[in-house]
């Protein structure tokens, strides 16, 4: 009984200490946090008392919407501007406008399916390397995202465990992985080492056109296939347990309930899923540069890259073409998403 009481006494000791030492700094930062708010008062008053506390949101807004407008909004204006001027000049008073002419360049072919007899070759070189980017990454992403979401939505042991190692790869910066995946598959690089191990020859993976192009859609899908697995786990989790078991009642197996309760339910977050991969696959550029940088040749030159070498990287800037390019990009962006979504509406009336 006397420990007990020996040992309180020393926490209240102890505690009494604590106190004692931070109290003047509990006493300065209520002070600082005094007065900052006496200081914004003196700035939200009268303003609230002029506008109102409706007004009020938007003065709240303010902030976000300079952002917005002054690293959003004024970029793409000036991209508008810049595609329908020439010249090498940075300065847009010192663009002269000729109107479509960067289009016309950009379309000037006997035929856009042989970029050969294009004026402008690279660019459709880059438009049909992300054409066939685009339908195979993401036919490949969606599939295995999904057949991972209904793996982990299952009861397995170590569920979240297995949850989190599949999210892992969306943590990691797109150059950091482009860089790990480099110094495994280069010439002499970890894998090609094991195969060598193994009484194999050295094969050429970034060197090779096919081998390159592989590896940059498998890359991607290991990159960021977690991040689509969450969203249709979550979709999956959404569906009530009830439909399931009408469904086992009514005599159906496991692919018909699928094909028939799942599919279905799970359609408005699959369009989600569809439209936020397709707009990430066209605009493929910071996990491929630092990774092939293009190559072999032009093999993995993607639309992104040549608006930047274009524009930037080239020793003959042509900003205006560069701008051309980005502007088409954008809008088969627009072009893409209103088609998906309104397939998405029907989808939803039908």
């Amino acid at each position: 009984m006397s420990l007990t009481t020996s040992e309180s006494q020393d926490h209240h000791s102890s505690t009494s200490i604590l106190e004692t030492i931070f109290a003047p700094v509990n006493r300065l930062l209520g002070a600082l946090v005094s007065g900052l708010i006496n200081v914004v008062d003196i700035v939200m008053h009268p303003l609230q008392a002029r506008l109102g506390v409706r007004g009020m949101a938007y003065v709240f807004v303010l902030p976000n919407l300079l952002i917005f407008g002054i690293f959003i909004m004024l970029p793409m204006l000036l991209n508008f501007y810049y595609a329908f001027t020439g010249g090498t000049n940075l300065f847009p008073q010192d663009r002269p406008f000729v109107g479509g002419q960067n289009l016309s360049t950009l379309f000037a072919c006997d035929s856009i399916f042989e970029p050969n007899t294009c004026r402008e070759d690279l660019f459709w070189r880059a438009a049909w390397n992300t054409l066939g980017y685009v339908v195979v990454q993401v036919g490949i992403l969606i599939l295995m995202s999904l057949i991972t979401a209904l793996a982990l939505n299952q009861r397995i042991a170590a569920r979240g465990f297995f949850r989190s190692v599949f999210f892992y790869p969306v943590l990691l910066s797109p150059v950091v992985v482009a860089l790990i995946w480099k110094w495994i598959l280069q010439q002499d690089g970890l894998l090609n080492a094991l195969i060598v191990s193994l009484g194999g020859e050295k094969i050429p993976f970034l060197v090779n056109a096919q081998w390159a192009q592989t590896w940059v859609i498998f890359i991607s899908v290991w990159a960021q296939m977690g991040f689509f697995t969450l969203i249709l786990l979550a979709g999956l989790q959404a569906i009530p347990h009830e439909f399931y078991e009408a469904a086992a009642i009514d005599g159906a197996n496991r692919w018909q309930s699928f094909k028939s309760v799942t599919l279905p339910l799970l359609m408005p977050t699959m369009f989600v899923v569809i439209i936020l991969s397709l707009i990430r696959a066209v605009q493929v550029f910071d996990q491929v540069f630092p990774f092939t940088g293009g190559g072999p040749g032009t093999t993995t030159l993607y639309m992104v890259q040549y608006i930047y070498q274009t524009g930037f990287a080239n020793q003959t800037k042509e900003y205006g073409l560069a701008a051309a390019a980005s502007l088409l990009m954008a809008l088969f962006l627009l072009a893409l998403t209103t088609l998906q979504l309104r397939a998405g509406r029907s989808s939803d009336i039908t």
